[in-house]
C-alpha cells in the first residue's frame, strides 16, 4: 500500500516472518526500507526456573518472593534473533503494531530486541516512530505514515501489570487447589482446577444463574382472557389491564363479574407514531454478542475470524470499545464499496442518491473507530463463518447510516363490566434500517378494526387461564458478555478468552442455543469461594483492579504501587483461603468420591506390593490407598498393565501408555515417572527416555538412532508393536514403520560404521520373508543397509497428546543425518554426509 515500485520479498531466518525490501523516501530523504512482522507477543512473563516446580515451591511464595523473567513467547520461532538480524545497521524503526494496549506492549518488546543492534542516533536525532491506524486501507496507511507519533509507555506498563497480576495470583491459587483436591478426589474430571482473577468471576455469573434456577419455586397465577367479534368472521383477543392475579378466588370473582356483560365497550382509541432507533455503530462486545446469539459462533471463534478479516483488509480493527464515528470518518466512501453486492446493492444505491443519515452519537472510548467493512467481498470469496460474520458487520454498518424505523401504534381500550382490557396494533409507515436488518423489523400483526369511543362489540369468549411462573434459563454467551462488560470483568480483547477458559476447564458446558450450564465442579468451586471469601468470585474486586490498570495506561497511577498494593490484598486472601479450605472440602465431599473409592485395580505398588487403582477421569493417575500415594500418568491415551514386568530400581509394576494403533506407545514406571531416578532425567519421562544402563526397557537398550526431524529426539524400538513393528521418536511425533510381519526384531549392541546408529537383528517366518535369497534373518543398519531400504517407512504419529503435531505422510523426513546411537559413548563418530543420505532415502 505504501510502495508500488520494485520490491523484493523473502522469508526471514525463522522461516515464518516475511521481509519486504524497497527504496523510498522517509522524512524528506531517500531511504532503504525493510518491512517485516512478528507473531503476536514476542515475549511472555514467567517465573524463573525453580519456581515453575509445583512440588518444590510453596504457592504463597509466588506473590512476592518468586522472581519473574521475560522469556520468548515461542522459542521455536526465534523471533528475537530474527529481529536482531534484520534490525542490525538500521537507523530508524517505525512500529506498525495493533493500536491497542497489547499492541503498545509488543512495541516495547520489539524495541528491547532491536535497539541494541541498531545504529546509535546522532545527538537528539529521533529514531523511534509509532504509526496509528485503524484499518489496512491505502488512505488509512498513508495517513498514519504522514502523522507518525511515539509508542505509549504507560499503556505498555498497564499490560505488564495485568500480566504479572494474573500470573502470580492465578498460579498461586491454581497450584494450591489443584494439588489439594486432586490428591483427595478421583472423579473431578479436570486436569487443572484453575483460578483466575477474571475467569473466576466469569464462572460466578454462570453459577449465580444456576442457583436462581435451582431455588426457583413456581407460583400459580390466573389471567382473564377475553375475545370480541368486531366483524362476523374475525375475532380480537384483549389483554387484561390487571395482567394477572395470584389468588384463585379473586380471579373467579373477576370472571363472574365480567361474564354478566354481553358486550365490550370502546372507552378510547389512540394513535401514536413511534420510532425504533437504528443501531449504534458496532464495537467488539456487541459483535461478540450477536455472533453468539444469532450466528451460533463462540466468542473466541468469532474473534479469530474478525482478526483474520482485519488482516486481509476486509474490516477495520476489530478490538474497539467505541460506538461513535469521528467527524472526519469517510462514511460515504465505505458505503460506495458495497454498491455492487447483490444482497444490499439497492439499499446502498438508494442511500447514496437520497443522502445518508448521520450515525447516532455513541460512546467515544478514544481507541479505534467502530468496526466497519473496508472492502467489498462476496460469499464465494470468503465462505463459511467468515462470510456470515462479514455480512453481519456490513449490514450493521449500512443500518447505522439508514433512517430509523417508523410505525403507527393504535391502542384501543375496552371495558367489560367494571374491568378494563386493551388491544394494541402496529403498522409500519417507514421500514428504515429494518430493510437491511430484517430480524429487527416490526412483526406483522392482524390489523385492528376501525372504531370510535362508545362502540360496542359482542363478546365471543371470556375465560380464566391458569398459568405458572417459570424459572430463568441458563445464561447465554451473549448475556454473559453483557454482564462481564457491565461489571468491568476483562477487556474487549480478553472476554472471549475467559469464557473459553471456563469451558476448557470443564467448569461449564455449552448447551443448545449457546447456553452455559455449570458442571458439578464449577458449582462446588463457586459455592466454596462464597463460603470462604465471597470477594474471590464477586466481580467487585476485579473491576476495581481494572480501573487501577486503566489509570496506569492514562499515566495517573504508579505501576509499582498498583502492583504491590493488589498483590498484598490477594496474598492476604490466599493465606485466609488456605487456612479455611476445609469449608470448600465439605462441599467437595458431597459431590465427589475420595481417591480410595475411585478407579479399578491395575498394577502393584513397589512399596507395599498391593494393587494400585487406575483413575481414568482427568487427570488420569494411579493411587495406592495403603501408602496414600498418588502417581500422575501421561494424559490423552490409554493405560494398561505391561506384562506384569517390574522396574529394576523400585519394584513397581510397569504400565504401557498408548495413543492408539496409529500413534506411539511406551512403557513407564509410575514411580520413576514422578521421581526421576537419574540426574539427566526430568519428571514425566517414560522408559523410552530412561538412561538406566542395563534395564531391557530403557533408552540405552532400545534406542536405535537420533531422530531424523527433531534436534534432541532418539528413535526407540517399540517392542510391543509386532507384527507391525515400528520405532518412534521419544521427543516428537515421528514414527518409522519397518519389517512388517517380522517374527522378532531386536536392537543389537553393535553400531553402524557409517552413522553410529545401533544395528537391528530381524527374524522373519520363512513363508513371509521379504529378504533376498529366501533368507529369514538379517542384521544391519535401518538407515544405511540397502537390504532394509524398501522395508522402512517414515510417518507422523496420529497423536491425541496436545504437545504432538498432527498429520502423516509417507517418507516425509527432512533427514538431518544424525543416526548416532544414544548413550554409552561420550564422543560418538560423526556421520559421513548423513543429511544427503537420509534426504535421498526418505524424501
Amino acid at each position: 500500500l505504501m510502495f508500488t515500485g520494485n520490491m523484493s520479498s523473502r522469508k526471514g531466518l525463522n522461516g515464518v516472518c516475511s521481509v519486504h525490501e524497497y527504496t523510498g523516501s522517509f522524512a524528506g530523504q531517500s531511504a532503504h526500507f525493510k518491512m517485516t512482522s512478528v507473531c503476536g507477543h514476542v515475549m511472555t512473563l514467567d517465573f524463573i526456573g525453580k519456581y515453575n516446580s509445583w512440588d518444590k515451591v510453596d504457592p504463597a511464595e509466588l506473590f512476592s518472593k518468586a522472581p519473574t523473567e521475560k522469556k520468548e513467547a515461542n522459542p521455536k520461532l526465534t523471533v528475537v534473533k530474527f529481529l536482531q538480524v534484520e534490525g542490525r545497521g538500521c537507523d530508524c524503526i517505525v512500529l506498525w503494531l495493533d493500536c491497542d494496549k497489547e499492541g503498545e506492549n509488543i512495541c516495547f518488546e520489539v524495541l528491547d530486541a532491536v535497539l541494541p543492534v541498531m545504529n546509535k542516533p546522532r545527538g537528539t536525532e529521533r529514531t523511534i516512530y509509532r504509526a496509528k491506524f485503524s484499518s489496512i486501507t491505502e488512505t488509512d496507511i498513508c495517513s498514519a505514515m504522514n502523522h507518525l507519533g511515539e509508542p505509549n509507555r504507560n499503556e505498555a506498563l498497564s499490560v505488564d501489570a495485568r500480566q504479572e497480576l494474573d500470573l502470580r495470583i492465578g498460579c498461586a491459587f491454581t497450584r494450591f487447589q489443584t494439588k489439594y483436591f486432586q490428591g483427595k478426589y478421583g472423579n473431578l474430571d479436570s486436569s487443572l482446577i484453575s483460578f483466575g482473577p477474571c475467569q473466576t468471576p466469569t464462572l460466578g455469573f454462570c453459577v449465580e444463574r444456576h442457583d436462581k434456577i435451582q431455588s426457583f419455586k413456581p407460583e400459580t397465577y390466573w389471567v382473564l382472557q377475553a375475545k370480541v367479534n368486531p366483524e362476523k368472521e374475525s375475532s380480537l383477543t384483549l389483554d387484561w389491564d390487571r395482567v394477572r392475579v395470584f389468588d384463585r378466588e379473586i380471579a373467579q370473582m373477576f370472571l363472574n363479574i365480567t361474564k354478566m356483560a354481553k358486550e365490550a365497550k370502546v372507552e378510547s382509541v389512540s394513535k401514536k407514531e413511534k420510532v425504533k432507533q437504528r443501531p449504534l455503530a458496532l464495537n467488539t462486545v456487541e459483535m461478540l454478542r450477536v455472533a453468539s446469539a444469532a450466528l451460533g459462533m463462540g466468542p473466541q471463534h468469532a474473534m479469530q475470524i474478525a482478526e483474520r478479516l482485519y488482516t486481509q483488509g476486509y474490516i477495520s480493527y476489530p478490538r474497539t470499545e467505541t460506538t461513535h464515528y469521528p467527524e472526519n470518518f469517510d462514511l460515504k466512501g465505505c458505503l460506495r464499496q458495497q454498491a455492487n453486492n447483490p444482497y444490499w446493492a439497492e439499499t446502498v444505491k438508494a442511500l447514496l442518491s437520497e443522502g445518508i443519515n448521520r450515525p447516532r452519537k455513541g460512546h467515544d472510548a478514544g481507541d479505534h473507530p467502530p468496526i466497519t467493512p473496508m472492502r467489498a467481498a462476496t460469499e464465494a470469496e470468503l465462505g463459511g463463518d467468515s462470510w456470515r460474520l462479514y455480512e453481519y458487520i456490513t449490514r450493521h454498518f449500512i443500518a447505522t447510516v439508514s433512517a430509523d424505523c417508523k410505525f403507527l401504534q393504535t391502542t384501543i381500550s375496552f371495558s367489560i363490566g367494571p374491568e378494563c382490557f386493551t388491544c394494541i396494533g402496529k403498522v409500519v409507515t417507514s421500514p428504515g434500517f429494518t430493510e437491511i436488518m430484517p430480524w429487527h423489523s416490526i412483526p406483522l400483526e392482524e390489523s385492528l378494526p376501525h372504531c370510535e369511543k362508545g362502540d360496542l362489540f359482542p363478546i365471543s369468549e371470556i375465560k380464566l387461564v391458569e398459568k405458572q411462573t417459570s424459572p430463568p434459563d441458563y445464561l447465554t454467551e451473549a448475556e454473559l458478555i453483557t454482564l462481564m462488560e457491565k461489571h468491568g470483568i476483562g477487556t474487549d480483547a480478553s472476554i472471549p478468552v475467559h469464557i473459553n477458559n471456563i469451558c476448557q476447564r470443564n467448569y461449564v458446558i455449552v448447551e443448545s442455543g449457546r447456553r452455559l450450564k455449570p458442571t458439578n465442579l464449577g458449582i462446588v468451586l463457586v459455592h466454596g469461594y462464597y463460603k470462604i471469601d465471597a470477594e474471590l468470585v464477586l466481580p467487585t474486586i476485579r473491576s476495581a483492579v481494572e480501573k487501577q490498570l486503566n489509570l496506569i495506561a492514562l499515566g495517573k497511577a504508579n505501576y509499582h504501587q498498583v502492583l504491590e498494593h493488589t498483590l498484598d490484598i490477594f496474598k492476604r486472601k490466599f493465606h485466609y483461603f488456605v487456612d479455611s479450605i476445609a469449608g470448600m472440602d465439605e462441599l467437595m465431599e458431597v459431590s465427589f468420591s475420595p481417591l480410595a473409592a475411585t478407579g479399578k485395580p491395575l498394577s502393584r505398588c513397589g512399596k507395599c506390593h498391593r494393587f494400585m487403582k487406575y483413575i481414568q477421569a482427568k487427570p488420569s493417575r494411579l493411587h495406592c490407598s495403603h501408602c496414600d500415594d498418588t502417581y500422575s500418568l501421561p494424559q490423552n491415551g490409554t493405560i494398561k498393565l505391561y506384562k506384569e514386568l517390574r522396574c529394576p530400581l523400585d519394584d513397581f509394576e510397569l504400565v504401557l501408555w498408548s495413543s492408539g494403533s496409529r500413534g506411539k506407545s511406551y512403557p513407564l514406571c509410575p514411580y520413576c515417572y514422578n521421581h526421576p531416578p537419574f540426574r539427566d532425567m526430568k519428571k514425566g519421562m517414560g522408559c523410552n527416555e530412561c538412561t538406566h544402563p542395563t534395564c531391557q526397557h530403557s533408552l540405552s537398550m532400545l534406542g536405535i538412532g537420533q531422530c531424523v526431524e527433531c534436534e534432541n529426539g532418539v528413535l526407540v524400538l517399540d517392542s510391543t508393536s509386532g507384527p507391525k513393528w515400528k520405532m518412534a521418536c521419544n521427543k516428537c511425533n515421528v514414527i518409522v514403520h519397518f519389517f512388517e510381519n517380522a517374527h522378532k526384531v531386536r536392537v543389537s549392541p553393535e553400531t553402524c560404521d557409517l552413522c553410529d546408529a545401533a544395528l537391528v537383528d530381524v527374524d522373519f517366518n520363512k513363508a513371509k520373508s521379504p529378504l533376498p535369497g529366501d533368507e529369514t534373518q538379517h542384521s544391519g543398519c535401518v538407515f544405511c543397509d540397502p537390504v532394509f531400504q524398501d522395508l522402512v517407512e517414515l510417518k507422523h504419529a496420529a497423536m491425541r497428546h496436545p504437545m504432538h503435531r498432527g498429520g502423516q505422510g509417507k517418507r516425509q523426513g527432512r533427514g538431518r543425518g544424525k543416526g548416532r546411537r544414544p548413550g554409552g559413548r561420550l564422543n560418538p563418530k560423526k556421520p559421513k554426509d548423513k543429511m544427503a543420505a537420509l534426504a535421498a532415502y526418505f524424501v
